[in-house]
């Protein structure tokens, strides 16, 4: 008696929306992994209020307020909205606490990004940092752990989304993040980014002592990598991996777990 074993149920994968709904990947960059909100992306207006009501709101006040104190709730929404706006982007805890109100000190951020990651929202990622995976006081990389987040509270429809390259690069780098996250949940597998100066890895998995980095190209392909020329020199990873682009198309690299991708 008491024994049990954990079983992480995360968001719906591109192949499983994919399956059940006939979705093509742009819907799911843009639409996410929620499966309840499937039949009603034919109704904008339906499928927003269904995401925002049905969803946000329930995570936050059920999952998150009525099960461990939260001294500034008013806060929290706040950082959750913040961490969609940001979603795929590296933020100081500074910044942060400069456009939040009454956002008291970094410590109490960092507790409720992890409160976030905890309720599927909104995650944090840590700076890779070679040994000491997990470099805290780093500045954290936002990201949403369903791209419908992002996608609800941009406004833009997903007609205009497909149209605005900046907006669109970070909705695909955000599903990137979020199926690595989400695919690796329970594992001992750790999803991280680096950067150093200007130059930057998306990604980086961690397992054990086998490295992967992973640079998330949505437009035309590059003519090079200065981060992941530079990591490699550095940490010399097992897989580099550049994804999208001339890389390991988009369908392909949503469509296997972040397992699959490390060592």
């Amino acid at each position: 008696a008491g024994r049990f074993e954990t079983i992480p149920v995360t968001h719906w994968s591109f192949p499983e929306m994919h399956k059940a709904f006939g979705w093509n990947l742009e819907q799911y960059i843009y639409f996410g992994g929620y499966p309840g909100s499937a039949p009603l992306i034919k109704d904008p207006v339906r499928w927003r209020e269904y995401v925002v009501h049905s969803l946000v709101e329930t995570s936050i006040s059920r999952d998150v307020l009525l099960m461990t104190r939260v001294d500034k709730p008013a806060l929290l929404r706040q950082l959750f909205l913040l961490g969609c706006s940001y979603s795929g982007q590296i933020v100081s805890y500074q910044k942060l606490v400069g456009q939040l109100q009454d956002a008291g000190n970094t410590t109490t951020l960092a507790h409720y990004l992890e409160l976030l990651k905890g309720a599927g929202m909104i995650a944090g990622l840590q700076r890779f940092s070679g040994k000491e995976l997990r470099q805290r006081g780093s500045s954290p990389k936002l990201l949403v752990l369903n791209t419908a987040l992002m996608s609800v509270q941009s406004n833009v429809s997903f007609a205009d989304a497909r149209h605005q390259p900046d907006l669109w690069g970070r909705l695909v780098e955000s599903a990137v993040g979020s199926h690595l996250m989400n695919s690796s949940a329970g594992t001992d597998i750790q999803v991280s980014y680096w950067r150093e100066s200007d130059r930057e890895v998306d990604f980086v998995l961690q397992q054990g002592k086998s490295i992967t980095a992973i640079e998330v190209k949505s437009g035309h392909p590059g003519k090079g990598n200065a981060g992941m020329d530079r990591f490699g020199d550095l940490h010399r990873p097992q897989r580099s991996l550049l994804v999208g682009a001339d890389g390991i198309p988009l369908s392909d690299f949503l469509s296997k777990p972040a397992s699959d991708w490390v060592g």
